[in-house]
């Protein structure tokens, strides 16, 4: 064997040795326009493409890389145990979660704002000076923002459904949720009356990942990096 059949056989292993990265990806719009990101740097999963699939594991096998799809709240819950190497998810359910794990890339998508809301007359419930009832699906980011940021004492409802709804009905004074464009709440008599925080999607890493395979996932993130800024 020459020299050069040696370094063959030796690329060849190491390319069958490589280790997959497992994508998490959010279910729906983000899931979407992530794969679309990839397309553009060269990364495709032809088995994510077919609208009947029952598959629960898309791979690509050239570039070794695997691909699966979960609901938000779920996405930082893999990503923090191993089970993904890399997720994508809104950064409302990384701020929720509070998991373990590495924020690594601003993607631009998926821009929305999370925000206290309620009927106009609740604005003077929102001087600090007395206790009011919340209603969230984000009990961690409600009291953060009351708690450390406004120093106002409330009690945090959750609920799961429409959240609109518990201020209508005197379940609670206001309510913490994401905003996009603001049509449920005009539509209801609601309005926003303080910004918490901006949103958009996030790109995440486990951070074992991070040590282990630093030089894959670096170079693709800088490679979204740069199509994001084209």
């Amino acid at each position: 064997m020459n020299p050069e059949q040696g370094r063959a056989v030796t690329d060849n292993r190491l390319e069958n040795d490589m280790r997959y990265l497992t994508f998490a990806l959010t279910k729906g719009r983000l899931a979407r326009k992530t794969m679309a990101l990839l397309e553009e740097i060269g990364i495709f999963c032809e088995e994510m493409r077919d609208p009947d699939t029952r598959k629960l594991i898309f791979v690509n096998e050239d570039l070794k890389l695997k691909f699966f799809l979960a609901k938000g709240p779920d996405v930082p819950t893999y990503v923090e145990y191993g089970a993904a190497d890399i997720g994508v998810v809104g950064e409302d359910t990384i701020m929720e979660e509070g998991r373990k794990i590495y924020e690594v890339l601003d993607l631009g998508f998926g821009r929305c704002r999370m925000c206290v809301a309620g009927p106009k007359e609740a604005q003077k419930l929102l001087n600090g000076q007395e206790q009011i009832r919340v209603a969230t699906k984000y009990p961690k980011i409600a009291r953060d923002y009351f708690n450390d940021q406004k120093n106002q004492t409330v009690e945090i409802i959750k609920l799961n459904g429409s959240i609109e709804l518990a201020p209508i009905v005197g379940l609670a004074e206001v309510i913490v949720d994401i905003v996009e464009t603001g049509s449920t709440l005009k539509e209801n008599g609601l309005t926003v009356l303080e910004e918490v925080c901006p949103l958009s999607a996030r790109v995440v890493v486990n951070p074992v990942s991070m040590r282990m395979e630093n030089a894959r996932i670096t170079k693709l993130l800088n490679d979204m990096n740069e199509a994001l800024n084209k």
